[in-house]
């Protein structure tokens, strides 16, 4: 039987009115500890953010979620934060703040393959 690895994940929300609490799933951030896995996937549908959120900067949100991808790359693209170790970075980017661009809470798995995860969780959370 395949080895089954611990991961944890969170969804990358749109939040343009915090006080509202309403938000549109855009992106997936997965982190799997013993494979040393740290990536997001996301995607700005801009048809569907202009009705959600009309007046809305797609050029600066699309940087902002940049940013994510720069974080969970490491190195010096990604800033203080993307030289963290990366449980830091996952912890840092899954932090709890009062932005337009959010996370879920995170939630644990198991998985076999972590960049398959990742897709599916997109494909199901994100890609509806």
């Amino acid at each position: 039987m395949p080895e089954k690895h611990l991961f944890e994940y969170a969804v990358i929300r749109v939040m343009p009115k915090v006080e509202r609490e309403e938000f549109l799933n855009v992106g997936v951030i997965l982190y799997c500890a013993s494979k040393g896995f740290l990536q997001t996937k996301f995607e700005l549908n801009a048809a569907r953010l202009q009705v959600f959120a009309p007046g809305l900067d797609l050029l600066e949100l699309h940087e902002r979620l940049r940013a994510f991808e720069r974080i969970c790359a490491g190195r010096k693209e990604g800033g203080t934060i993307g030289q963290l170790p990366v449980a830091s970075r996952f912890r840092w980017l899954t932090a709890t703040r009062s932005t337009v661009v959010q996370t879920s809470p995170v939630h644990p798995g198991l998985c076999q393959d972590p960049t398959d995860t990742l897709d599916r969780l997109y494909m199901e959370l994100v890609c509806c």
